[in-house]
């Protein structure tokens, strides 16, 4: 018989931190307001209709804008933007206007910030969100799309910024 292991929230984040992920910033704007966040739980659905799916905290009330406005725009880093990611992570305690301070933003087709420079924008219109344990799940149908550089990516690994 299998033994269950009880897996405590501790245990799960420390063996979370042997993934590597690429590291995107994800913003909305709309009447509820602007708002940005660094990610790593990201990733395409499908590619018809073009759609991705990234993962944000619920618990944190400063996540309800995305819901709010019916958009973001999924920014993907490249190596020279870490700075970014740290100014969207929370742990510096940036406001917002200082935040977004960090990079040159333009829109494409939702009103979401989009990073110029990044290495893809995906911009989004929400068409689903499903909640789950700490976690929203929110899909976005790819309403625009920028294709950067050809840079090298920001990976984050082992709760630290590497480059590929």
């Amino acid at each position: 018989m299998l033994k269950i292991n009880d897996i405590g929230p501790q245990h799960y984040r420390d063996a979370m931190a042997h993934f590597a992920g690429h590291v995107h910033v994800v913003t909305t704007d709309g009447p509820a307001g602007k708002r940005g966040a660094t990610v790593i739980a990201a990733c395409s659905v499908s590619d018809t209709p073009p759609t991705v799916l990234v993962c944000l905290n619920r618990e944190n009330p400063k996540n309800e804008p995305f819901i709010r406005n019916g958009n973001f725009a999924l920014n993907t880093l490249a190596s020279d933007q870490e700075a970014i990611s740290v100014g969207f992570s929370g742990i510096t305690g940036l406001p917002p206007e200082e935040r977004f301070a960090l990079g040159e933003w333009d829109v494409i087709s939702t009103g979401a910030p989009t990073l110029k420079g990044a290495l893809a924008v995906f911009d989004c219109q929400i068409v689903d969100a499903k909640d789950l344990a700490t976690h929203r799940v929110l899909f976005g149908k790819v309403t625009g799309l920028r294709i950067g550089d050809n840079l090298r990516p920001l990976i984050y690994h082992n709760r630290d910024y590497h480059v590929l």
